[in-house]
């Protein structure tokens, strides 16, 4: 058995681990001041779900919005970099500290994690990351996870917490995430306009549901968008685990998404397995190799991507690094990490096999990505 409707969400034996983003809309009354008797509800609803047996890991926005406020700095505290992470270092240990005593009196642990991107792209850091929930989950304490803004830059960051969910979704292993939102969901165009429609549930982040979406943060505090959220829908689907997008401008969001069934489901497409759904989430690529027609039939048919179907090289990567493949028409097929350098590759693009080593100066690898190390999208 599987999610298949927001219910499941609160039943342990379908989401034993529940990952939960709550953005910094939600968070403040007004002027950087924290809404602490809608949070109270929230983690009674927290404590809830941990007595019925259920793992809780919170994703918490607000420490650059909070810190700006102490700080007394201009724009929210996203007037410039420098402000944002001064804005953070302030805001953040007072986010914690109120996590930490609300938790705290329902009797529970509250464990802070700073990430930023390369924490959970590279994968040597991904797994400790992994070790330490899992750790903390065993223990019975809440995690609770920002990005590390202090030290982000833009080059190194999610740049909202709706991706850095579903990758920690999957680092804890998890089988749901919810994302509170300031709308009830994905509609089916601007909700705003005449006759929108709730989507109750979707199956598949397609070119069309995209479409859909509006890409700007309503609020103006945070930094996502319904954008940022399909495409941690789609993060979390390929993995296996369900997301909810659920409006949490209301006391107890929670009962009311789940009890009410006001929200948009997206349920898991496929189930990756654990290295593939971290390539398949990796967001940050190093290039894009462009492949012709036949060798993106065999892409798509489980084949590895061979020198003799690349057909144009862009992006300066090394080896090991990860790269998008894209059909004739510019789609973006797949993702994995290269046998072979940029150079390298554009040197035995084209090639067969029985060309490529006096090419290259020695032995040709068995594939310039290995399907083993490839994930379709």
């Amino acid at each position: 058995m599987s999610v298949a409707r927001l219910a499941d969400l609160a039943d342990p034996a379908l989401a034993p681990c529940v990952v939960l983003k709550v953005g910094s809309a939600l968070l403040f009354a007004g002027k950087g001041r924290p809404d602490r008797e809608w949070l109270s509800t929230l983690v009674a609803e927290i404590a809830e779900a941990k007595a019925r047996g259920q793992q809780v890991i919170v994703v918490s926005s607000g420490a650059i919005a909070l810190g700006a406020a102490r700080l007394g700095l201009e724009k929210g505290g996203r007037g410039s970099l420098a402000d944002a992470q001064a804005s953070a270092a302030v805001g953040q240990i007072a986010l914690a500290g109120l996590w930490s005593e609300l938790l705290a009196a329902h009797g529970i642990v509250a464990a802070q994690l700073l990430l930023t991107l390369e924490d959970l792209e590279d994968r040597r850091r991904y797994l400790n990351a992994a070790a330490t929930l899992g750790r903390l989950l065993k223990a019975g304490a809440v995690p609770v996870i920002n990005e590390n803004d202090s030290v982000a830059t833009a080059e190194i960051r999610f740049g909202d917490n709706d991706r850095l969910a579903a990758r920690v979704a999957q680092a804890a292993g998890a089988k749901a995430v919810v994302l509170l939102s300031d709308v009830d969901g994905l509609y089916d165009r601007d909700p705003r306009q005449p006759g929108a429609s709730l989507l109750p549930r979707v199956e598949g982040v397609t070119d069309q549901v995209h479409a859909m979406a509006s890409g700007s943060s309503g609020s103006g505090l945070g930094s996502g968008g319904m954008t940022s959220k399909l495409q941690a829908a789609e993060i979390a689907t390929r993995a296996g685990i369900a997301l909810a997008i659920a409006n949490g401008k209301h006391p107890a969001p929670l009962s009311r998404a789940l009890g009410g069934d006001i929200g948009t489901l997206f349920v898991p497409t496929r189930r990756d397995g654990a290295r593939k759904a971290w390539l398949g989430g990796r967001l940050r690529m190093k290039g894009t190799l462009t492949v012709d027609a036949g060798c993106a039939s065999a892409l798509l048919k489980g084949g590895s991507l061979l020198a003799s179907g690349v057909t144009g090289v862009e992006g300066d990567f090394a080896r090991g690094d990860p790269v998008f493949v894209r059909d004739p028409q510019g789609r973006t097929l797949a993702q994995g990490l290269a046998e072979y350098a940029s150079a390298e590759v554009d040197t035995i693009k084209g090639r067969r096999s029985e060309e490529q080593q006096d090419l290259l100066g020695y032995a040709p690898r068995s594939a310039v990505i290995h399907r083993d190390q490839l994930v379709l999208l």
